[in-house]
């Protein structure tokens, strides 16, 4: 091989390692990300007493949040705010259920929480869900969420995890959206989800 050939060579060398680098560097050789830490496999019961599990989540985009019943705030907040961002979906609306996961389980039984979320100003897209203590523990551990219970007696509160985390139609986590976006921005993020954006 003569001299030329070499240089030919190893220039072509160096620059394929080169090259190398930087594809790696720009990403386009890194694995795939890893799945979400959020979500995965629960065991509750809706709020006509029927067991229920993780496959509720599956078949429809869900917009999920822990909350409670006697919540004086935060929890019809969310509702509402739901509630107006799904009638500003349109005909996508169709393919969302909004699920709220009870964090009150000694009150929140499947019996109040039906007579909660199907009054008539809540859409009929309204999904409760209770369970035993150990049950909603689990459920709430699985999507790395927060409760805890504040005072005694009949009147104590329960201090919560404020967020709402958008499921795929796989029942794949997909985002979370934050607790006081106005139904607007709620919307263009489940909008956003379901466009693959």
């Amino acid at each position: 091989m003569n001299r030329n050939r070499l240089i030919v060579l190893a220039v072509c060398v160096v620059g394929a390692i080169l090259a190398g680098g930087l594809i790696v560097r720009s990403g386009a050789f890194k694995p795939a990300p890893p799945p979400a830490a959020v979500g995965g496999p629960f065991q509750l019961v809706d709020y006509d007493g029927k067991p229920v599990d993780e496959k509720i989540l599956k078949g429809k985009w869900s917009a999920l949040f822990f909350g409670f019943t006697y919540c004086p705030d935060v929890c019809p907040g969310t509702l509402q705010a739901l509630a107006a961002a799904s009638d500003q979906l349109g005909p996508k609306a169709k393919d969302l259920q909004i699920v709220m996961i009870s964090v009150d389980p000694q009150r929140d039984t499947p019996a109040v929480m039906k007579t909660y979320l199907t009054a008539g100003y809540l859409p009929r897209n309204v999904v409760g869900l209770t369970g035993a203590p150990a049950q909603v523990d689990a459920a709430v551990k699985t999507y790395r969420a927060y409760y805890k219970k504040v005072g005694e007696g009949p009147d104590y509160s329960v201090d919560h995890s404020t967020a709402i985390y958008v499921i795929d139609p796989k029942g794949r986590f997909d985002r979370v959206i934050a607790y006081s976006s106005p139904p607007e921005e709620i919307a263009r993020q489940l909008k956003a989800a379901m466009e693959g954006r």
